[in-house]
Formats: C-alpha cells, sequence, structure tokens
C-alpha cells in the first residue's frame, strides 16, 4: 500500500478512538452481518479493525477465535487497553493486510468495514482480494463495506474509491457468490452524514 504505516500511527496517537470518523459506539451491522449462522468456535477476522468495539461484542457474545487486524499498532493498543485481560484471548496482528502472512484456508469469517475503499491501486486491490481468496474456507463468508456513492471522496486526508453494490462484487469476482447487499448511513462524530455499502458473499 502506498500509505505509510506512520500515517495511521498517527492518527491514533493525534485524535481519541471515538473521534475518528469511522468510529461506532456498537458495530451495529457489522456484528449482525458477522454472527449469522457463525457458531462460538467461528475463525473470524476482523481486517483494518482499528479501535472497533465489534471484538468486544464478539466476545460478550462468547465468539472465542478471534484475530483483529490493523496496519497501526496503536490501534490494537487502544482495544487492547479496553479490553484488559480478555484481550488475551484475541490474535492481534499489527499487518498491511496486502502483505500480511495469513493462514491458508482457514478463516470462516472475513469482516473488513473501512478498509477496501482505501486501495486505490488496482494492484493492491487485486493482492487483497488475493488474500481473501487464499486465507478464507470454501463456504466461508466475506463482509466488506465500503463508501458508497454518497460517500466522501477523501477519508483521513487521504482518497478512497466509493462503490455501488455491484462494482464493489465486481472487485472479487467469479469465486465469491454474492449473497446479498445493504446500505448503511454512518453518522460521524462531528455530525456528518456518510454512506457505506456492506457486500456480503460466500467464497465458493
Amino acid at each position: 500500500m502506498v500509505v505509510s504505516r506512520g500515517h495511521w500511527e498517527g492518527v491514533y496517537r493525534d485524535k481519541a478512538a471515538d473521534q475518528v470518523s469511522w468510529f461506532q459506539p456498537s458495530a451495529t451491522s457489522s456484528y449482525r452481518l458477522v454472527t449469522e449462522g457463525a457458531k462460538p468456535d467461528a475463525r473470524i477476522i476482523d481486517v483494518g479493525a482499528g479501535a472497533s468495539v465489534l471484538v468486544d461484542e464478539l466476545l460478550d457474545a462468547g465468539y472465542r477465535n478471534l484475530t483483529v487486524l490493523d496496519l497501526a499498532e496503536a490501534a490494537l493498543d487502544v482495544s487492547r487497553a479496553r479490553l484488559g485481560p480478555r484481550g488475551d484471548a484475541v490474535e492481534w496482528i499489527a499487518a498491511d493486510i496486502t502483505e500480511a502472512a495469513l493462514p491458508q484456508a482457514y478463516y470462516d469469517v472475513w469482516h473488513d468495514r473501512a478498509v477496501f475503499h482505501f486501495l486505490t491501486d488496482p494492484a493492491d486491490r487485486a493482492r487483497y482480494v488475493a488474500q481473501v481468496l487464499r486465507s478464507v474456507k470454501p463456504g466461508g463468508r466475506v463482509i466488506v463495506a465500503a463508501f458508497g456513492a454518497g460517500g466522501p471522496l477523501q477519508c483521513s486526508g487521504l482518497d478512497v474509491v466509493r462503490y455501488a453494490p455491484q462494482s464493489l462484487h465486481a472487485e472479487f469476482g467469479a469465486p465469491f457468490q454474492l449473497l446479498g447487499h445493504e446500505t448503511e448511513i454512518h453518522h460521524t462524530p462531528t455530525g456528518r452524514d456518510q454512506e457505506f455499502v456492506y457486500c456480503y458473499c460466500r467464497r465458493v
């Protein structure tokens, strides 16, 4: 990825976790989509999680095979501090998702809210999709949320790609069976509305 680790480390160093534009007090849509049909022993990865409370909510529900990945160690530190000893049950990975060494055919559920739209280079998007193909089990579910047509052109000072449901799924292609999509209007801490498109599919 062109964006450096230092950029995101700086974001979490300079702002409180509940002041970044993507902050949610509860990961309602993500939680519902991730847990739909997922048993407590499902292997779930939250990609680009930042300091999201999704991991807290999954732990509360009894899920026990959780991986949280983010480029910024500082973001993971926020979540680890918030969870305290409960965080010892989570695998934490500080890495660029396009380069991370993930296990093969391992995850039952892949979740990404607000990473994919930062991949403005087609080569980075191709590497991302290759990671999903490699690390999600056949039959596993993939949930990706990105800015929709009504979303911003930039986020955190960076250009983004906006998607319609069809164009977002097209990035992943035939190895992924589209199960559905939905739109969410996210209210930022500063009072702005951002349109997110959630696409969820099954790894064929």
